[in-house]
């Protein structure tokens, strides 16, 4: 199929394929609806969106023949996932201490690689990108770095790291899951040789995609089946497509490329005035929940990094983590709390042990209403735990 294939063609090529089973697919579209809506609505607080994300995934579990009990699909799933890692992912040597790791030191031990660290300010929470000139050398293969964490929300300048890596002739991998919703994002400008991202972080699926130039992809050669197809990209697809996932990319985008009304041109020139909108809202939302916060004494935030995705974890006096959040869920506020899988970044600040931070981002639906909701809300939980200093 083309890529200048149009929706309508596409339309009616897949009505010349045939009406197929109804009742099946109506049944699996009332299954699939309903706990969507119910996320999507936010018809619960943190704690029942937790158990809602539970109940789907064991009735999954248990709905499959054969791995019903004791029985181990969950492990099955999770050693193909870590078997696939392996197979794509040859030399990995370094990667910041802010986000999870196992995947890189797994394909690194296959690869008989050294990965090296690049270490984060703790005060600011900043990735210096001057400490990359002595931790990447002629042997380094590649560079991974992220391009916004998900729990300070550090932008590192990730071109100025992938000018070094080029310098020295490595690749540069970047996880662009958290950065990637909240502004307008280049391939070539940020340096990426391959960039990843995620659609649910952009009001989408949990479907994610690794994005690189057609020519990259023809030297790297994975682990699959002889019938599979060789062909660039579509030997890098393992079975058949989620097509109902897919589906839902696409309304994402176009939901993103419907932000900025005035905007013209095709639809990537839209989605980029989109997203553009998008972070000018956003930094001025967070900006006043980032002063809120720092004006009460009893709240201690985390990281003051110059350059950030908007996003903060932070800490009330006296209270776990955990137990801030779910007081802010009862009053309809939807944060999360613990280590956000940024396992590095707690552990090194002796926070993961304790609960981790409470975490609040700030997306393009957000308003200011919303966070000086939140800020009174921790007035009232602080004025309740004796905590409140004035």
């Amino acid at each position: 199929m083309s890529p200048d294939t149009d929706d309508e063609q596409v339309t009616r090529w897949a009505h010349r394929a045939g009406r197929g089973d109804q009742q099946a697919a109506a049944a699996f579209v009332r299954a699939l609806q309903g706990p969507v809506w119910r996320f999507l609505a936010h018809l619960a607080g943190p704690a029942e969106a937790d158990d809602l994300a539970q109940e789907t995934f064991l009735r999954a579990l248990r709905s499959l023949p054969g791995f019903a009990g004791r029985s181990s699909a969950r492990t099955w799933v999770f050693t193909i996932a870590r078997r696939v890692a392996v197979d794509h992912v040859r030399a990995a040597t370094v990667r910041p201490r802010v986000a999870a790791l196992s995947d890189w030191q797994a394909a690194a031990e296959a690869a008989g690689a050294t990965v090296r660290w690049a270490e984060f300010d703790p005060d600011t929470a900043e990735l210096p990108a001057g400490q990359y000139a002595d931790l990447v050398t002629d042997r380094t293969r590649l560079v991974a770095v992220t391009a916004g964490s998900n729990a300070t929300g550090t932008a590192p300048d990730v071109a100025a790291i992938a000018k070094t890596a080029h310098a020295a002739g490595a690749l540069v991998c970047v996880d662009g899951v958290h950065s990637v919703p909240h502004g307008p994002t280049d391939l070539a400008s940020v340096g990426a040789d391959f960039l990843v991202t995620s659609a649910y972080k952009w009001s989408g699926p949990h479907l994610a995609a690794m994005v690189a130039d057609p020519a990259r992809w023809e030297s790297l050669h994975p682990a699959k089946l002889i019938p599979s197809a060789d062909a660039v990209p579509d030997r890098f697809e393992y079975g058949t497509p989620s097509f109902p996932l897919l589906a839902g990319v696409t309304a994402a985008v176009d939901h993103l490329a419907s932000l900025d009304p005035t905007a013209g041109g095709d639809r990537r020139e839209r989605v980029r005035a989109g997203l553009a909108a998008a972070q000018a809202h956003e930094e001025a939302v967070f900006d006043r929940l980032l002063a809120g916060l720092a004006a009460r004494s009893f709240v201690t935030v985390y990281g003051a990094p110059a350059r950030r995705c908007p996003t903060v974890s932070f800490r009330v006096a006296g209270q776990a983590p955990a137990r801030t959040a779910a007081a802010l869920g009862e009053a309809g506020i939807c944060l999360s709390s613990g280590d956000y899988y940024a396992y590095e970044y707690f552990r090194t600040m002796g926070l993961r042990d304790s609960g981790g931070a409470v975490r609040a981002s700030v997306y393009h639906y957000n308003t200011v209403d919303e966070v000086d909701r939140l800020l009174a809300e921790l007035d009232r939980l602080a004025d309740s735990e004796g905590t409140m200093v004035r």
